[in-house]
């Protein structure tokens, strides 16, 4: 029968000995400029109090009404191509009930902004500008509008790019325009790591405020490629700005509290509807026709007070023939 074999004393001493890993170290993550180092936890230690990571995931819903015409539309795809972050969808009903439909489709396709394209009668243009569920909303009148087609501008920027926002001055001066300056950031700033967004920046958009309305307008940053004039890093005197498209300028209405309507928060003491601008002028036209009328009336009214006296010769040649 077979003894079992006796173990060593410094066998345990053995096994305490912890042995050496020879695993290969993990390899960093790759990203467009290169390998990245990792930090050094041991040395920085990750503070307990630190709160929870922010990421940017703002998308934004572009829709229209129905019964948009052509130049309306052609803007609205203009919009859609320079946001890289946003969701097109098919037409909505412009009635009164077109807020909770435009909340549920928001909820829907998993937004948090909406733009939507109202025309009404064919002729004016209404842009609502809404953060979704909780608001605010802000209704804007849309004039001057230029499209890319319409303009064919030498601009052009790569499709995707994420755009620099500048503002004018005027944006810090009253309560209002520093809401709509945030709602606009929000809306057309694209976020940081989106799956559709190019990690750099090559394009402007610049609102400014002329005569109470926010003037848009689209720049290409263009850079020299030459040798000889190539750009150091923060070297903006090469740097020009060539204008892209689209254009068109935005009319504050009314802001409401609550997505797509609520309790109205700042009403525009300035603004007069199209309507009211069109009745005027069918008012000066008619006004014309009614002086015509007057001054034939007047003349009628002339010609039977001073009735011309027969005429001696009038019958003088009659005979003759």
């Amino acid at each position: 029968m077979a003894k079992k074999r006796k173990r060593s004393s410094d066998a345990p001493a053995a096994a305490a000995i912890e042995k050496p890993d020879d695993s290969a170290p993990q390899r960093p993550e790759r990203t467009l400029f290169g390998f990245k180092d990792q930090p050094d936890s041991a040395a920085e230690p990750a503070p307990k109090d630190a709160g929870p990571f922010f990421r940017n995931k703002e998308k934004v819903l572009i829709t229209c009404s129905r019964r948009i015409i052509y130049r309306y539309r052609h803007l609205m795809q203009n919009v859609v191509s320079l946001l890289p972050h946003a969701k097109k969808d098919s037409k909505v009903e412009s009635k009164q009930s077109k807020g909770s439909a435009l909340n549920e489709l928001v909820e829907l396709r998993s937004c948090s902004s909406c733009l939507f394209f109202e025309c009404r009668k064919q002729k004016d243009l209404y842009l609502w500008m809404v953060k979704s569920p909780a608001g605010p909303s802000v209704k804007f009148l849309v004039n001057a509008v230029h499209t890319m087609e319409e303009l064919k501008l030498t601009g052009n920027h790569l499709k995707g790019s994420r755009p620099l926002l500048t503002f004018s001055s005027n944006f810090d001066q009253q309560p209002h325009w520093k809401l709509l300056k945030e709602m606009i950031t929000q809306i057309f700033a694209t976020p940081k790591d989106h799956r559709k967004a190019k990690p750099f920046h090559d394009h402007v958009f610049v609102f400014s405020i002329v005569d109470d309305h926010i003037w848009f307008r689209n720049y290409q940053i263009s850079v020299p490629h030459n040798e000889i004039d190539k750009v150091d890093k923060g070297g903006l005197d090469k740097m020009t700005l060539v204008e892209v498209g689209p254009r068109f300028c935005l009319n504050p209405i009314k802001i409401f509290g609550g997505s797509f309507g609520g309790p109205t928060l700042y009403e525009n003491p300035f603004y007069v509807s199209p309507n009211q601008i069109r009745a005027l002028e069918k008012r000066k036209k008619a006004g014309k026709y009614a002086k015509k009328v007057k001054a034939k009336v007047r003349r009628k009214m002339h010609e039977m007070e001073n009735t011309l006296e027969p005429d001696e010769f009038a019958d003088l040649w009659k005979g003759e023939d």
